[in-house]
């Protein structure tokens, strides 16, 4: 027993040492010194070590390879070489240099056959079935399984027949073949159970759940990734265990689990790195990309792409390259860079073509030409669609098809060929008539309208604008497929825009004005919805049968982003299209879509999530009962490049046609420079202070004519609403000069993003009672934080006050719930370039959007103080992405937020009065009060008009 532990420790020993020699010099210098090391059994034994060691560390299993090898020349034994040579290519395989491994195993089975060790010749040719099914070379893997399956079977080894097992699975896996790998992975798993087999339990249980995913039976394939993961952890197979997390991962993103799924990649991309795993490293590239892109992050998501892509081309990955370089070429097209999308979309076309995959090639003329149209290029367009509709109607793929008769419908359009354009028109509904398709639905319904305007029927125009309209309400947000990556589908606004337009033109019908209204309000809340439908979660409810409800509602969001992510896989895999399985997944899909549309048809608001209570769409008399008295609600919608006013008042509603968004955008740009202009010489404003006003209020009376002026004989009351539209979401309407007085000299004001979303925030139930929450994180950069935050507490009732790290996320979680007022004063940042992710600093860290929608806050006011809160980006269809979305949805009755990077000190001064003045006035007349007071002593609008009450601000 002693003699066998310091053999064991005397090799223990030998390996680290090998393990750590860096170069081939420092190998053979070793073997010089140490010649007793040359022997057969040292190379069989470090050989072995290095299959211990490829799935746990990468970097010790090649040293330990080319230990093997050098030991092995030295021998001139052709049985220890051809060991050392199917090690050195175990190592390969698995950093994912498969062509190099595949030519170490053929020169192994050589010298195994010359050496006459015929089991060895079997174990090495089971080796190699995986690189090569990995390059594509099935016939000769599956040629070398039947030679290995032969020779396992004459030595009555049947812990080498299961292990064969799997690696014949692999390869009708990767032919496409589910049932038949899926069946193989199960009998290869219990086979090795017996043996206890950690290395081929593993992989077994970890291409099972691949398995399963293909066949869409998602629950079985999570549970058998976190058996397999639990059981790679536990056997100490790191590699193994970051690729079942990489598929964990996968399976998130295909359900619509996006902020799950990019935390489980960014893991196991550091594990995959950590451990030498290139192909996995760049799958989660390229997992990430995609995700990125569909969130947005254009630049984070072309990062990754590119990242991806050359390590594709590192591992002679042509396939996966591809479909890199396309994600790369989405990105820049979505940039604007149409010169480089275009270029890459080639490169990618040519080795979707050496692929010999027929769906890619004829999908990226579609990208291609999607690109061209909005350049111009009809006739380039036109052919690239025309050829790719050929291909779509013989495969057949009709909703691909569909999207051609579109881009053509297009095209006919803008070269003014009506006749073709009708034509198309028309083939794209009858390719769609059967198809559950209604955002393809939608764009032809649209093209027909645009038809019939050209001809001046306008009936028939409305009719066909109604018929998309329908279409959109059919529409589920963040769609899967490649329709929302094709540049003309993005603009769902377009229908809107022209149903109110004929409304307006349509002056004799009494109802017009009330039906454009609802048209403006439902393409608001349609984005609205859009944007919060997105992202699902159940609240708190003692109701068990509510509870229920909740899961399901979840639950059936995440199948349909599995099935609709599944239908597409199935649609652009380079395996053989298999038209069967297609419908089947469609037809699974359109159940769910079903019994969701049952579910929120058959049962009220109050019994489903709150996103989706803010998403409803609510009618103009329950809006009109929602205003107080002397109020009247302003709303804009751009149509085209020109605005429209809607004013409603209870017992009216009017709506004016404006002037050009551009002279609008112009002022606004004014207006913007000289405010900045007084932030950027502060320090000085009191010697520039007439000037700098008089400018300003330049552009704010001119502003005043442009959106207000002509509104003015139709505005009652003391209370303005507005609900701003396009740019006007930058307005600070407070502030707008009619030449003699400000616009707050005379209203009060607040905002809505929707006034939909204002009657919700109306009804909205707040805390009655409670602690008004106060939290403070202040820098040298804002020394006046910690008075103003101090002045608050001091200021309102039951105030709690939190600065510094004390004023943490764990504060807000807690407390928040049971507080009547959340006044927060920090830092914001507002991200143009994804306001999604844009937040504020708190003590312990940074509070952004996807933090507010796990959070409960049902207060009665949420004041956010510091700069620019109030700031959001402005998408296509008016969606506001900012810190609006993610407060109002955390449950706030109403908001006081800031447009620009406020001034601290002059800030803490309106905070304080502002708060002082709240429990004899109403939250609107109390910020009036403040900024008439602040104005005192702070004359330049910059001072007192950056702040904006959204929300409900009357009491009642």
């Amino acid at each position: 027993m002693n003699q066998e532990r310091d053999t064991s420790a005397t090799l223990r020993k030998l390996l680290t040492t090998l393990s750590n020699l860096p170069d081939e010099a420092s190998r053979r210098n070793y073997i010089e010194r140490h010649p007793r090391v040359v022997r057969p059994a040292i190379v069989e034994q470090v050989a072995n070590a290095v299959r211990e060691s490829v799935r746990v560390d990468v970097s010790r299993a090649y040293s330990l390879a080319e230990a093997a090898m050098a030991i092995a020349q030295q021998l001139h034994d052709e049985d220890a070489v051809a060991r050392a040579l199917r090690a050195k290519g175990n190592v390969l395989w698995v950093k994912g240099e498969y062509k190099p491994a595949v030519r170490l195993f053929q020169q192994a089975v050589r010298l195994f056959r010359r050496a006459g060790k015929i089991n060895e010749v079997g174990r090495t040719l089971s080796t190699s079935i995986q690189p090569l099914a990995l390059m594509g070379e099935y016939d000769r893997a599956l040629s070398a399984a039947k030679t290995a399956e032969e020779i396992f079977k004459k030595t009555g080894e049947n812990l080498r027949l299961a292990r064969l097992e799997i690696n014949i699975a692999n390869v009708f896996h990767r032919r496409g073949d589910l049932p038949e790998a899926l069946a193989r992975y199960e009998r290869a798993y219990k086979q090795l159970l017996p043996d206890k087999d950690a290395e081929g339990i593993g992989v077994a249980l970890h291409n099972m759940a691949v398995c399963l995913i293909s066949l869409n039976d998602f629950q079985r394939a999570l549970e058998t990734y976190q058996t397999a993961r639990k059981f790679c952890q536990e056997h100490s197979m790191p590699l193994l265990a970051a690729q079942a997390n990489y598929n964990i991962a996968y399976l998130h993103y295909l359900r619509g689990d996006y902020n799950e799924a990019l935390e489980i990649l960014r893991r196991t991309r550091q594990a995959c790195r950590d451990n030498s795993d290139a192909y996995h490293w760049a799958l989660c590239n390229l997992d990430q990309s995609t995700i990125y892109l569909e969130l947005n992050l254009i630049k984070e998501g072309e990062e990754l792409a590119r990242e991806a892509s050359v390590q594709f081309q590192k591992l002679s990955l042509s396939y996966e390259s591809m479909r890199a370089l396309t994600n790369v070429a989405i990105a820049m097209s979505r940039k604007g860079d149409a010169s480089g999308a275009l270029k890459l979309f080639a490169q990618a076309r040519s080795k979707a073509t050496a692929e010999k995959n027929p769906i890619w090639p004829q999908l990226i003329d579609l990208y291609r030409a999607s690109v061209l149209l909005n350049q111009g290029q009809l006739s380039k367009t036109q052919r690239l669609a025309s050829t790719a509709l050929t291909f779509f109607l013989s495969y057949p793929l009709p909703e691909k098809a569909a999207i051609c008769h579109l881009l053509l419908a297009r095209a006919g359009l803008q070269a003014g060929d009506f006749r073709g354009a009708d034509r198309h028109c028309c083939q794209a509904l009858e390719q769609l008539r059967t198809l559950d398709a209604p955002m393809l639905k939608y764009q032809a319904h649209v093209a027909v309208g645009q038809l019939h305007e050209y001809e001046r029927n306008l009936e028939a125009a409305r009719d066909s604008y109604r018929a998309a309209r329908l279409d959109l309400e059919r529409l589920r947000s963040s769609l899967h497929g490649e329709e929302l990556q094709i540049a003309f589908m993005k603009d769902r606004q377009e229908v809107y825009e022209r149903l109110i337009r004929l409304c307006l033109g349509h002056s004799s019908n009494p109802d017009a004005a009330e039906e454009a209204f609802a048209y403006m309000e439902e393409a608001k809340s349609r984005s609205l919805r859009d944007l919060l439908f997105g992202c699902l979660r159940a609240f708190s409810s003692s109701d068990s049968e509510s509870g229920d409800l909740q899961r399901r509602v979840r639950d059936l969001r995440r199948e349909l982003n599995w099935y609709y992510g599944r239908i597409e896989a199935a649609q652009l895999s380079r395996e053989a299209m298999n038209p069967e399985k297609i419908r089947r997944l469609q037809d699974e899909a359109r159940l769910r879509e079903h019994e969701f549309l049952c579910i929120l048809r058959e049962h009220s608001l109050d019994t489903v999530d709150r996103k989706l209570q803010i998403s409803a769409t609510v009618t103009t008399d329950r809006i009109r009962a929602a205003l107080p008295d002397e109020t009247t609600l302003v709303e804009y919608f751009r149509v085209r490049e020109r605005l429209v006013a809607a004013v409603l008042r209870r017992e009216g509603l009017e709506i004016f046609p404006l002037g050009h968004l551009s002279r609008i955008r112009e002022l606004l740009h004014s207006l913007q420079f000289q405010l900045s202009r007084v932030r950027l010489h502060v320090k000085d404003a009191c010697r520039f202070e007439k000037s700098f006003i008089e400018a300003t209020q330049v552009h704010l009376q001119g502003l005043y004519d442009e959106v207000m002026a002509p509104l003015c004989r139709s505005i009652q009351g003391r209370h303005l609403i507005f609900v701003p539209h396009d740019v006007l979401h930058y307005l600070p309407f407070q502030a707008l000069f009619n030449g003699k007085q400000y616009l707050v000299d005379s209203f009060t004001v607040s905002y809505a993003p929707s006034a939909s979303i204002y009657a919700l925030c109306h009804t909205r139930q707040a805390n009655a009672s409670g602690p008004c929450l106060v939290l403070g994180v202040g820098d040298g950069t804002a020394p006046h934080i910690l008075e103003e935050v101090r002045s608050v507490a001091a200021a309102v009732p039951s105030g709690e006050l939190f600065v510094g790290s004390e004023a943490s996320l764990e504060v807000l979680r807690k407390r928040g719930p049971e507080s009547r007022v959340i006044h927060i004063a920090t830092h914001g940042y507002f991200r143009q370039d994804n306001p999604l992710f844009s937040g504020i600093r708190l003590g312990d860290s940074y509070l952004n959007l996807y933090d507010l929608y796990g959070l409960h806050l049902p207060v009665q006011l949420l004041t956010l103080s510091g700069c620019s809160t109030g700031l959001n980006a402005v998408a296509a269809g008016d969606e506001l992405l900012g810190l609006v979305r993610g407060l109002l949805y955390a449950g706030a009755q109403s908001l006081l937020l800031t447009l620009w990077d406020v001034d601290d000190s002059s800030t803490a001064k309106l905070m304080k009065s502002f708060y002082r003045s709240m429990p004899q006035q109403s939250r609107a007349q109390a910020l009036q009060a403040a900024m008439l007071e602040i104005r005192e002593e702070y004359p330049h609008p910059f001072y007192w008009a950056p702040f904006v009450l959204i929300g409900k601000v009357f009491p009642g």
